[in-house]
């Protein structure tokens, strides 16, 4: 008898020595690499289809695949009582390479005391230096090796695609700001501006479906099953021993001689473990499920970034709204895409931007200012929508948020999205460093090199002035 007390009807559907439920950046590596040697045969269940989908791959397709319910779970977060009860727009990916098959392609690094705090709260082998050898062992990097950089490892890193006068301002105006060039994001020094380096390849979208999972699957020792979304692990004698999932064809369930391995991210990962009976007890039980072990940390402790946007009328047609708003420029575009892989398509979502202090007294950036090169009526589950003009946004981004949030069960059902609460602005911090981006973001603008591409600011527009003002364009919009 299974210790949850859950009954099943589930068919069997095999042993393996290993499980993995969910195919994305996490779970695509490591079940590549517990095959690769050919000693255990490993499992990998994805819920979404395969990664077949042509955007997935065109670094421009971000826009498309951003609210693409195929393959993005297009989550909402519930009402957050700090930002006036607004819901939060929150894509995943849903397919082979998870969210690294949907993202705007950045390769950017944590900061090194980010690592160095981890050991010092007692993760032992997690600090800079330990983990340094293993970034540059995963990565296959298009400038060559160096003191931070590795080639020959299954995730390709290249530098941008182009620039434009644009994207050359932005830079430009940063500097005439104060804020150095930064060739390097992932080098000795974070701060600065400059260009974002990507996970792209030959200007393709280079996911770790693309990275663990293209390689490896002639294996014989590997089964990848897409369109298996896992229901619960299944626990007995206090020890997960394998796992249900359901697919077209109805509800099976597979065992694991060694281990189970759940890599369903920061919102799937805990609420498969809820539904498996291992969560807050209260919880648990509110919701209809056996408790099989309290624990509260399950879903706990939930941090994200948090970020606004600033737009402006561009006064030069050099954006993407240009090219979407533009019949003639959008089949060129996709000839010269088609034909060379060059080109406005080959541009990944975010090429340039800012990392640096909100208040110069801390040891380490925690604001970044993003130059998107449109501007947009809506970027929601809808979808990016563009203003029919030419305009660019700036998105202050702040990277290290006191709140804290949780992950929780909204039901019972496990095809049901999870309850996700964010703690964001919880602190009066929080609100101080929005407020240094936002003033940041506008002051770019007034420096002669960007100032000749700002026409007007769109929003939060020029009325909003003080610190009153900004507070509340945060909290409302």
């Amino acid at each position: 008898m299974e210790a949850s007390g859950m009954i099943s009807t589930a068919e069997e559907a095999g042993v393996f020595d290993f499980i993995v439920s969910g195919a994305g950046s996490a779970g695509a590596a490591v079940a590549a690499r517990l095959s690769e040697d050919g000693r255990y045969s490993v499992l990998l269940l994805e819920a979404g289809p395969p990664d077949r989908n042509p955007w997935i791959h065109i670094p421009l397709g971000f826009a498309k695949v951003y609210a693409n319910e195929a393959i993005n779970w297009c989550f909402e977060s519930q009402p957050q009582k700090q930002l006036n009860d607004r819901r939060f727009y929150v894509p995943r990916g849903k397919t082979l390479g998870g969210t690294s098959s949907i993202n705007g392609m950045v390769y950017m690094r944590g900061h090194p005391r980010d690592y160095d705090s981890w050991r010092q709260r007692g993760c032992t082998g997690w600090d800079y230096d330990s983990v340094l050898p293993y970034f540059k062992k995963s990565e296959n990097q298009a400038r060559g090796e160096d003191e931070f950089h590795g080639v020959g490892g299954p995730l390709h890193v290249s530098d941008h695609t182009g620039t434009t006068a644009l994207t050359e301002a932005m830079i430009s105006a940063a500097e005439q700001a104060g804020i150095p060039r930064n060739p390097d994001f992932n080098g000795r020094v974070q701060e600065g501006t400059g260009y974002y380096q990507s996970t792209t390849s030959a200007n393709r979208r280079w996911s770790s479906a693309r990275a663990y999972l293209a390689p490896a699957k002639g294996r014989a020792n590997l089964d990848i099953r897409t369109n298996a979304h896992a229901t619960r692990v299944v626990i007995e004698n206090s020890r997960a021993i394998g796992l249900e999932y359901r697919d077209r064809s109805g509800l099976k369930r597979v065992r694991a001689r060694r281990e189970v391995i759940v890599s369903g991210g920061a919102y799937g990962s805990p609420q498969l473990l809820q539904l498996s009976g291992l969560g807050p007890a209260e919880h648990l039980q509110a919701m209809g499920i056996p408790v099989l072990r309290d624990m509260p940390a399950v879903g706990a402790n939930l941090h994200d970034h948090f970020c606004t946007y600033l737009m402006w009328r561009c006064a030069k047609p050099v954006t993407f709204n240009d090219l979407e708003n533009s019949w003639p420029r959008k089949i060129a575009a996709a000839l010269q895409y088609g034909l060379f892989r060059s080109g406005p398509m080959a541009v990944n979502a975010v090429r340039t931007g800012i990392l640096t202090r909100s208040d110069p007294r801390l040891e380490q950036p925690d604001l970044q200012v993003n130059l998107l090169e449109w501007s947009t009526l809506e970027r929601n589950k809808k979808g990016v929508i563009p203003h029919p003009f030419s305009g660019f946004t700036l998105s202050p981004v702040h990277l290290a948020p006191e709140g804290r949030g949780t992950v929780r069960l909204a039901s019972p059902d496990p095809f049901a999205a999870p309850a996700i609460t964010f703690g964001f602005l919880a602190s009066d911090y929080d609100m101080r460093a929005m407020l240094a981006g936002i003033k940041l973001a506008r002051s770019l603008v007034e420096q002669p090199a960007l100032k000749a591409f700002a026409r007007g600011e769109l929003v939060p527009g020029e009325a909003f002035t003080s610190d009153a003002d900004m507070e509340r364009f945060v909290r409302e919009t």
